[in-house]
């Protein structure tokens, strides 16, 4: 009978410096570790990967259209994707039919986690914006069209939001295109090649709200118009992200 200092045991292997045999470490021993990306690097994603990590973490969204490169790593290293963000207290959204991808922060309920995305209460214009380019994406998408408003449209929806008792025109008309600016920072609306007045929205907007949430911002609205303008509802908010820098060509993709 063997003793038990003869029984199989597991020993780490590292990578010979000669030859293709790899030698077996002494107990105790560190492990060599895999060479890196960089000096000092200690990351276990591919190179790839970490350029969709980013671009998902400066925001504001990863489009198929827009990052094509992009858009099948982030399917491929999803899962991968999906862990790291957690560590970061931040959820994956991904929209399949679509191809949008974003993150939004984690519902962690209790835990007092921070918070890497910065969240901005919106006015009564901003969510009143909000309601009608959502209103005319799901009608463009019932039409199998893309979603294109004006600008001066966009104005014009927006006047009976003005508060009744104001006459400050040039003051409201300042909130809306304050409304307007936050929306195309935040990629919700996209400008079309060679136009300055005409956009795009986005069809990440049918993700930023469920449909419990439109309902009720709608509710509170038509109880707002017959009261007072002034009060914007108290639950609204929404993660704002960086400000997208891409240039005319990743525009042009969405003309």
């Amino acid at each position: 009978m063997s003793s038990s200092t003869d029984a199989p045991r597991d020993v780490p292997v590292v990578p010979s410096l000669e030859g293709d045999e790899p030698l077996e470490a002494e107990p105790g021993e560190p492990r060599e570790e895999p060479e890196g990306l960089y000096p000092g690097d200690h990351g276990g994603l591919p190179l790839e990967a970490r350029r969709v990590l980013v671009k998902l973490l400066s925001g504001p969204v990863l489009d198929a259209h827009r990052h094509g490169q992009l858009w099948p790593v982030l399917l491929r290293e999803e899962a991968r994707l999906r862990v790291r963000l957690s560590e970061l207290f931040l959820t994956l959204v991904v929209d399949s039919e679509q191809e949008v991808a974003f993150v939004r922060q984690a519902d962690t309920g209790e835990l007092d986690a921070p918070r890497l995305l910065r969240s901005t209460r919106l006015t009564l214009i901003d969510s009143a914006l909000l309601l009608h380019l959502r209103q005319q994406l799901m009608e463009a998408a019932r039409q199998g069209e893309r979603a294109v408003v004006e600008f001066d449209d966009l104005h014009a929806q927006l006047a009976p939001f003005r508060r009744q008792d104001s006459t400050d025109a040039f003051g409201h008309r300042k909130r809306v295109d304050a409304a307007i600016e936050k929306a195309k920072k935040n990629s919700i609306l996209r400008k079309l090649r060679g136009s300055d007045s005409r956009f795009e929205v986005s069809p990440i907007l049918k993700l930023l709200f469920s449909a419990e949430e439109i309902h009720a911002l709608n509710s509170e609205y038509r109880r707002l118009a017959e009261n007072d303008l002034g009060t914007p509802p108290a639950e609204d908010a929404w993660e704002e992200r960086p400000e997208d820098d891409s240039d005319d060509d990743e525009e042009s993709a969405w003309s």
